[in-house]
C-alpha cells in the first residue's frame, strides 16, 4: 500500500488505499473492543479499570471510530459506480449474515446475542435506501417524493430497532455522504459531523432515557467526532481505483478477523 500516489497523472489517494487504512484501522478499534477490554475487565484495581490501561484503551478506541465513516464514503462511491446494484445489495446481504455469528461471539461470547447487529446490515440498510431514493428520483410526483423520505425514515428505523451497529446515525451518514458528494468537500465535513454527534446523541437519548442525563450523553456521544479526521483522508482522494485485493478478501476479512480476534481471547483466557 503506497501513500501519496500518481496514477493516470492524477495525485492523491485512490480509493484501494483508503480501504486498506479502514480495514487497519477497524482492526485495530477490534482488537482494542475483543482484547483490550476484556483484558482490563479482568484485571482490575480496586475494582476500577487499571488507570494506566485507560488512555491507551480509549486512544485505540478513538481510532477506530475513523474506519466507519471512511467505509460509509467508499460505500457511496462503490453504489456510483457499481455494474450492479442489485448484486451490490445481495453481497452486502450475503456477508451480513455471514458475519452475525462471528460478530456474536466476539463482542459478546455468545453464538447469538440479539441486542446488537453487525456493521454490514447497516451498510445494506443505508445501499437498499439509496437504491430506492434513486429510483424515486426519476418520478416528480409529491407522491415520489414523500416516498423517498419515508425511506429513509424506514431504514433508520429498521436500523434502530433491529440494534445495526451505528444503528440509524449509520443509515444517515450514508445518505448524507450520498447527497453531498457533489458539494464542497467543507460542506460534506460539516454534514458528516452533525449526523454524527446529533445522530448518536438522539440514538443513545432513546436508548437509555431515564438511566443517564442527556448531558452525560451528550459528552459520550462527543466520541464519535474522532471519526472525522477520516476527512484528512477523504480529502486526498484523487477518484481512482487504485490496485485492490481481491473483493473476495475485503468482503471475507471482517468475518475472519471477528473470529481470529474471538479464538485469541479463548485461548488467553481474556473472554
Amino acid at each position: 500500500m503506497t501513500g501519496l500516489q500518481k496514477d493516470e497523472g492524477k495525485y492523491g489517494l485512490t480509493g484501494a488505499v483508503l480501504k486498506n487504512i479502514a480495514y487497519i484501522t477497524m482492526f485495530v478499534d477490534h482488537f482494542f473492543a475483543v482484547l483490550f477490554l476484556n483484558y482490563m475487565n479482568l484485571h482490575p484495581l480496586d475494582g476500577r479499570w487499571d488507570p494506566q490501561l485507560v488512555p491507551v484503551y480509549r486512544a485505540g478506541r478513538a481510532v477506530g471510530r475513523i474506519p466507519f465513516v471512511l467505509f460509509t464514503f467508499l460505500i457511496v462511491e462503490g453504489f456510483f459506480y457499481t455494474r450492479s446494484r442489485v448484486w451490490f445489495l445481495m453481497r452486502l446481504f450475503l456477508f451480513a449474515l455471514i458475519s452475525e455469528i462471528p460478530f456474536d461471539l466476539a463482542l459478546s461470547g455468545t453464538v447469538f446475542d440479539w441486542s446488537g447487529q453487525n456493521v454490514y446490515w447497516t451498510l445494506f440498510l443505508g445501499v437498499l435506501v439509496l437504491t430506492l431514493w434513486d429510483y424515486l428520483s426519476h418520478y416528480s410526483s409529491v407522491w415520489a417524493a414523500a416516498g423517498r423520505y419515508l425511506v429513509l425514515l424506514t431504514g433508520c428505523l429498521a436500523a434502530f430497532f433491529c440494534s445495526t451497529d451505528y444503528r440509524f446515525m449509520g443509515v444517515l451518514l450514508i445518505f448524507v455522504m450520498y447527497r453531498t458528494r457533489e458539494k464542497d468537500g467543507g460542506v460534506r465535513f460539516m454534514a458528516a459531523g452533525l449526523v454524527m454527534l446529533f445522530g448518536t446523541w438522539a440514538s443513545n437519548l432513546i436508548r437509555y432515557v431515564g438511566v443517564y442525563s442527556a448531558d452525560y450523553l451528550f459528552r459520550f456521544s462527543l466520541r464519535e467526532m474522532y471519526g472525522l479526521l477520516a476527512f484528512a483522508l477523504i480529502f486526498l482522494y484523487n477518484g481512482e481505483k487504485g490496485r485492490r485485493l481481491p473483493k473476495l478478501f475485503y468482503y471475507g476479512f471482517y468475518p475472519v478477523h471477528l473470529l481470529i480476534l474471538f479464538g485469541i481471547a479463548k485461548m488467553t483466557g481474556v473472554m
